[in-house]
């Protein structure tokens, strides 16, 4: 997307008509007027904007604008049992001269306060700045950014994102994210961690033990919601997120927890029904993503005029339960997408015609065979679990134009060739992996360490171009004939800041599968 300059002439018809549509009542089309307390509400607490803004899933005409009145967020919010109406805009200039649309949303306490605006009737590929008002409070303003329209052939920025533990360090790279000024940022999971908090951190985690309940899961949301550096960088770009396993229950299957032992079902769906809605009311997404009970609707598809389309995976809720055999992981029934999305995928990449199809999947779709020599040893979480599956998918992608898949889990860098059959060496090629390092989890990890682990395992995983284990995330420059793609790495995660560089370049060419370094 070509950055916007300066501010551009209003359509004045356009202020006339707001296309926005907001959870829970209709949004109205007025200026803001001055606060008046009414005698029968009293006012707010103070600092009701402490989580901050956000913005995500950008369409052609349409941006969600998220925000959470929340003035005592680790012990549930702080707010009254009561709806407030908040007052929201959107500005084609940081000094909101020239508004573009206004709204009131309510911020009902069934979904903890928060807002989600779905703002229609925008002008494709441009800059917005946006902001809250609820009783005479203001938010700190947010800038977001429409995706280009059916005809637009970038360039686009993208930025990949995903594991960040608070407890493990700072987020430290979201401060070199800001700077390098990503039109969108994915994040494929991993957004909190269900762990008890522990003191051997560089920080701890609220509460006493793992979150079950909702107000438990909104106050572990609203402490990684206070981290300076991810409430910047969700207030600069419009986010694009889906959620693995640690926002949930480590290593859960759909229904099924982690310890099916020390957690009867019934239990374990009113945790999913607790997590899944604290989720919501926490990410900038659509009415769409809505919790019904234990259950979320999160794949879905972003295009990005003719240049890319990005088909976003749920890996956690369709997917059987985890295989602890070989021939289990080789079983031709058991799936990590359920029918349903499978074929969603699948129709999906045939019909696209851009000229990159994206997938962001929470898990690792390439190999890991960490048996030195003969023989296989996989992660069973992982794609490698689920190997019918993976092998089908991949069988579908030689026929789709330019299949890039982005990833996360691992807390390192992962990036490979996909083979359309990973048992024989000599297989054809038929897409590139990502698998992005983490924000912060695993803290700053051994290099040499790791490197002794890994690297008498690269003759068994020929299709591995680049492995390491700094902190970071991905940064890609998508044009009509390539990706550039940049590994962004800091140098510590246990302080607040640090330097942060480019550790390796790598390139992945239009008609020519795989990735290579530069």
């Amino acid at each position: 997307m070509t950055p916007v300059t300066g501010p551009e002439s209003p359509d004045r018809r356009r202020l006339l008509t707001t296309g926005a549509a907001v959870l829970g009542a209709a949004a109205t089309t007025q200026l803001w007027l001055p606060a008046t307390a009414s005698a029968a509400q009293p006012r707010l607490p103070a600092g009701v904007f402490s989580l901050g803004v956000a913005s995500g899933d950008p369409l052609p005409d349409g941006i969600v604008l998220w925000t959470r009145l929340a003035p005592d967020p680790l012990h549930g919010g702080g707010m009254p049992t009561r709806t407030v109406p908040v007052q929201w805009e959107i500005s084609e200039d940081s000094r909101f001269v020239t508004g573009v649309r206004r709204g009131t949303a309510q911020a009902k306490p069934a979904y903890g306060h928060s807002v989600h605006v779905d703002v229609r009737a925008l002008r494709p590929d441009r800059t917005y700045w946006y902001r809250f008002r609820a009783d005479g409070q203001i938010s700190p303003r947010g800038r977001t950014r429409t995706a280009p329209d059916a005809t637009g052939r970038g360039p686009l920025r993208v930025a990949l994102a995903s594991c960040q533990n608070w407890q493990q360090g700072y987020f430290t790279p979201y401060a070199d994210m800001r700077v390098q000024d990503p039109d969108v940022v994915v994040f494929v999971g991993d957004y909190i961690y269900e762990s008890p908090p522990s003191a051997t951190g560089v920080r701890r985690h609220e509460g006493t033990g793992e979150p079950h309940s909702l107000v438990q899961y909104r106050n572990r949301h609203a402490q990684y919601r206070r981290d300076p550096d991810l409430r910047a960088m969700h207030a600069a770009a419009p986010w694009v997120v889906t959620f693995d396993d640690h926002e949930v229950d480590n290593d859960y299957a759909g229904q099924v927890p982690q310890d099916p032992d020390k957690q009867s079902h019934a239990a374990f769906v009113a945790r999913l029904t607790a997590a899944y809605q604290a989720y919501y009311e926490h990410m900038p997404v659509r009415a769409s993503a809505v919790p019904n009970g234990p259950h979320i609707r999160m794949h879905r598809r972003l295009d990005f005029g003719s240049l890319a389309r990005l088909n976003v995976l749920d890996t956690r809720q369709f997917r059987s339960n985890q295989a602890t055999t070989q021939a289990g992981a080789r079983s031709p029934s058991r799936t990590m997408l359920g029918a349903a999305q499978k074929k969603w995928l699948l129709d999906g990449l045939h019909g696209s015609t851009a000229t990159w199809n994206l997938v962001a999947s929470q898990i690792m779709m390439a190999e890991t065979d960490l048996l030195i020599g003969a023989g296989k040893q996989w992660y069973y979480d992982a794609w490698d679990g689920y190997q019918a599956e993976r092998n089908a998918l991949l069988a579908r992608f030689a026929t789709v134009r330019n299949p890039v898949v982005l990833s996360g889990d691992r807390h390192v860098t992962m990036i490979s060739d996909l083979k359309r059959d990973f048992a024989d060496p000599r297989s054809a090629v038929v897409g590139a992996e990502f698998v992005g390092t983490s924000i912060s989890s695993g803290g700053d990890q051994d290099q040499a360490a790791f490197h002794a682990f890994m690297d008498p395992r690269r003759p068994d995983n020929p299709h591995w171009k680049l492995v390491d284990a700094h902190r970071g995330y991905h940064l890609f420059d998508i044009h009509r004939d390539r990706i550039d793609a940049q590994v962004r790495v800091v140098g510590t995660v246990l302080r607040t800041r640090s330097s942060a560089r480019t550790l390796a370049r790598l390139r992945v060419e239009d008609g020519r599968p795989g990735v290579r370094l530069v």
